[in-house]
């Protein structure tokens, strides 16, 4: 493979919305998120009324890359080679101590290589995104309110009530009949949650237009939801920038499902119709399948081959499937470049982000926590006199695995020439080679890194 990639190579250009295309105000839309699940777990399900006051200091808990053990109540953070690097039982973490104790140094019991491991599976939940990360606090303080409801509890059965506060908030006609908290307050102040495009985003757009680029969208958002934010973020022309829209995708099953399994359908109104057998023109459809989608991306270009890029914010979701089921350049944007900065345990938030935040209700999810330390990196901690070792988390692995490169916004390369040459991952076995502008500093010393 060539050690650099080009945005002038690529035919098609694929973008996810939320989190990639249209940014969130993480403190605002995370306290939203959380309330969506904690006000129906409350007044639906009937617990403890605690769950809903939640100060500034709980949102450290938050961190990408956690699972949650689904019966014994245990988050976990992972190594590259599936060890457990920190652990917390609810929202009280566990000492190093008892982390060996409990952990070991083998392998934790669900960790499989990455193209066996579900991110979801009835015995545990990845937390991969900015939408997923108040369920995390969340879920935390449940397990922390069941421990001392009933006597220190030790196994768990919360999870389908959060599974029904999902449909509950977020099912497809929720948009429509303003159910639940999220949908009707994103609705009346659009502009308090979502950061419109910057200029040279729309611009940076129009210019792969010009320059002959076919430009998708595909979204697990559905269509009333995507229009209301496109709307925001890129102005009412915005179906004049996408030849094809693709909305409730349901990845990362668009991905990896069979056409038979995910056929596209059109939309009426906002509403799915009938089963395409296959996908003959550009336009806004519904559900679908990348399969159905390149062989009409082969049609449009004239091309047996047309190169995609696709840019996402999940791994789960985005970057590894489109990477491992379908072969295309990925670029995943990682926030995380933004804000784990330096990496001192008393770190406050970045600079750049005061005063934008003051008095907002929770820190942007994207900087340091305390609690979990770097997204990137950790230390294993040396029990009984031996020296601590620096090592991968398992979230930092898989970027250099499945990403082409990784970029803290599409701001970020808006204003850059389209042959601008990007450093690959996979250039030259660097972990830090395709992060651009720079990796983060916790990684910048690249030979610092060991396994242990």
């Amino acid at each position: 493979m060539a050690q650099h990639f080009s945005l002038a190579d690529c035919d098609v250009v694929g973008f996810d919305l939320d989190h990639t295309l249209c940014r969130y105000n993480l403190p605002e839309s995370a306290p939203l998120i959380y309330d969506s699940f904690a006000q129906f777990l409350v007044k639906e399900k009937g617990y403890d009324k605690e769950l809903l006051t939640v100060t500034p200091e709980d949102w450290d808990f938050c961190c990408k890359g956690l699972a949650l053990d689904l019966e014994d109540g245990n988050f976990i953070k992972l190594a590259d080679n599936g060890t457990v690097l920190r652990a917390s039982h609810g929202t009280k973490m566990m000492t190093p101590e008892l982390v060996a104790e409990k952990y070991g140094k083998k392998e934790w019991k669900y960790f499989m290589s990455d193209t066996e491991m579900a991110f979801r599976s009835g015995k545990y939940y990845f937390y991969d995104s900015y939408f997923d990360l108040p369920g995390a606090l969340l879920c935390a303080r449940v397990v922390d309110s069941l421990t001392k409801q009933n006597n220190g509890q030790k196994t768990f059965d919360f999870w389908k009530d959060i599974v029904a506060g999902i449909q509950h908030n977020y099912k497809m006609s929720a948009f429509k009949e303003n159910c639940g908290i999220y949908f009707p307050e994103i609705k009346r102040d659009p502009g308090r949650y979502l950061h419109s495009c910057p200029e040279s985003v729309k611009k940076w757009l129009q210019q792969l237009k010009n320059a002959g680029k076919i430009l998708v969208l595909i979204t697990s958002s559905h269509s009333d939801y995507c229009r209301l934010l496109c709307k925001h973020i890129l102005g009412n022309d915005f179906t004049d920038i996408f030849d094809i829209v693709i909305t409730n995708a349901l990845k990362p099953g668009f991905f990896s499902h069979l056409p038979s399994q995910r056929p596209f359908r059109t939309l009426e109104n906002d509403e799915e119709q009938e089963a395409l057998p296959s996908l003959d023109k550009p336009g806004w459809y519904s559900q679908g399948n990348a399969v159905h989608l390149y062989e009409l991306l082969k049609k449009m270009t004239g091309k047996p081959e047309p190169k995609v890029v696709y840019f996402g914010d999940s791994m789960h979701s985005d970057i590894f499937p489109a990477r491992h089921y379908s072969n295309w350049e990925t670029v995943l944007i990682l926030e995380e470049l933004r804000g784990d900065g330096d990496w001192k345990p008393e770190q406050s938030e970045p600079l750049e982000k005061k005063g934008k935040y003051e008095g907002q209700k929770s820190k942007p999810l994207n900087s340091l926590s305390k609690k979990w330390g770097s997204f990137f990196i950790d230390y294993v901690s040396g029990l009984d006199h031996t020296e601590d070792t620096l090592v991968s988390t398992w979230s930092c692995k898989r970027i250099s695995t499945y990403s082409t490169i990784a970029i803290p916004s599409i701001e970020a390369i808006a204003e850059l020439p389209l042959d601008y040459k990007f450093t690959r991952f996979s250039s030259n076995n660097s972990k830090t080679a395709g992060y651009y502008p720079q990796p983060p500093l916790v990684l910048s010393n690249d030979e610092t890194m060991t396994t242990k």
